[in-house]
């Protein structure tokens, strides 16, 4: 198992004792650091005391904080207006996240190579997509970061084995040294908005990942937004830039990857393939990972199709952007959309209006989306609830629909995650499919 002797004897606060905390606190009890941890939940930290013996639990808050090497935190504790974040940068202690631990973690592992990738949308996919291919072609891969098993519970892979990391913005700011041998960025695009104060703060915690790159290091950067095009430019002298866009990918090529449709797909593509190269995949292996890979659950995920009218789960496209390409891929589209909004406008989405027969929305935008789209002459349903939207598709669908789930929206108002809403909508679909049968 992963271990940073480096570590021992230093002290670190924890906060948040879920799945990537408890990893934490079982990494640094085998690096010999010592702990002091937390969690608001009272079953929680219960069930964090009694997996680790000795278990110290402390409110940071109430402790003294500059007497800790450092605070570990996860990517979601919102470092721009969590009061411990604050005071941890008062007192000067770093703030840091799994992802630092485990490149700590890095000499003591044979040798390797990491490859971080990030983007506001296609980092998931993209990273599933690399890690296929490299198993494709024979070579020890491990999927990690904001994806998969906690990494730092993992065993180390053999020599020559490759990490494949995706990392958000959230867990590259909680990094003060992880260097990706090879970095991709598949776009940026307005997203996390109320976590940076601008655009371009946002743009600038993404482009860190390249500044921590080691010398001779590798950035693969997709150049279809501006953004993008714009961190290509001002990559670190010791960085190697390779330019590459969803245009590299022809048509007629990406028809035979049954798993990777539409325009986003192509992008996706473009980035893995050109990692793919870098860490010496042979074209054989990358045609042979291309046609095999599926997408990811919740990402354009084809559910079912009934009576002729197909169901797609595309849950994990939390903004405009990364719902446009969905409505692309389909000509008739009954569209569920809606949730916890995270810009005013679907400018993103609006090129592709004209393949929405009508929009079924859910959550706290339903009101906001409905004015936007009628003002376009779309059709808006407010359905309130996935369910009763799911229901609602269903009953207006004719054969040669797709009622696909792109709500261009966070899931908070309604789930828990993109994970849950994706859930509850195969369920409802479950349900249609077996009320047909019946």
């Amino acid at each position: 198992m992963l271990a940073a002797p480096d570590l021992a004897g230093r002290r670190f606060a924890v906060l948040g004792l879920a799945r990537t905390g408890l990893a934490t606190l079982r990494f640094l009890a085998r690096s010999g650091a010592r702990a002091a941890a937390w969690d608001a939940r009272p079953e929680a930290r219960a069930a964090a005391a009694a997996e680790i013996p000795g278990l110290v639990l402390m409110d940071p808050m109430e402790a003294d904080l500059a007497s800790f090497d450092g605070l570990l935190v996860s990517p979601g504790v919102p470092r721009n207006r969590h009061p411990l974040v604050a005071r941890a940068a008062m007192l000067g202690v770093p703030v840091l996240g799994d992802m630092e631990l485990f490149q700590q973690a890095r000499a003591t592992l044979p040798p390797h190579r990491l490859v971080g990738i990030t983007g506001t949308n296609g980092k998931s996919t993209t990273t599933a997509l690399l890690h296929h291919l490299l198993l494709a072609s024979g070579q020890p891969a491990r999927l990690g970061g904001n994806i998969g098993a906690p990494v730092l519970d993992a065993a180390p892979l053999p020599a020559g084995g490759v990490y494949v990391f995706e990392l958000s913005s959230f867990q590259i700011d909680l990094c003060q040294t992880l260097a990706a041998d090879i970095a991709i960025l598949t776009n940026i695009t307005p997203d996390h908005l109320d976590r940076y104060e601008s655009l371009e703060a946002y743009a600038a915690a993404k482009a860190r990942l390249f500044a921590m790159q080691p010398r001779g290091g590798h950035a693969v950067i997709a150049t279809d937004t501006p953004l993008a095009r714009a961190a290509l430019a001002a990559l670190p002298a010791h960085v190697r830039g390779h330019a590459v866009s969803a245009a590299d990918i022809a048509a007629h090529e990406q028809a035979r990857w049954p798993g990777l449709p539409g325009p986003h797909n192509a992008q996706n593509a473009a980035c893995a393939l050109a990692a793919a190269r870098l860490l010496g995949v042979g074209e054989a292996a990358l045609l042979e990972g291309l046609a095999s890979f599926r997408p990811l659950a919740h990402r354009m995920q084809e559910v079912a199709t009934l009576g002729g009218v197909r169901f797609v789960n595309d849950s994990k496209a939390t903004n405009p952007e990364s719902a446009a390409p969905a409505l692309a891929s389909f000509p008739s589209v009954l569209w569920i959309a809606g949730g916890a909004a995270k810009t005013a406008d679907l400018e993103a989405c609006r090129p592709h209006f004209g393949h929405v027969k009508a929009a079924f929305l859910i959550g706290a935008a339903a009101g906001m989306f409905a004015r936007l789209l009628e003002a376009e002459g779309v059709r808006a349903v407010r359905a309130e609830t996935l369910a009763r939207a799911v229901s609602l598709a269903h009953a207006a669908a004719a054969p040669g629909d797709t009622v696909l789930l792109s709500p261009a929206c966070a899931s908070f108002d309604q789930f828990a995650d993109y994970a849950e809403r994706g859930r509850a909508f195969v369920a409802a679909v479950e349900a249609l499919g077996a009320a047909e049968r019946a």
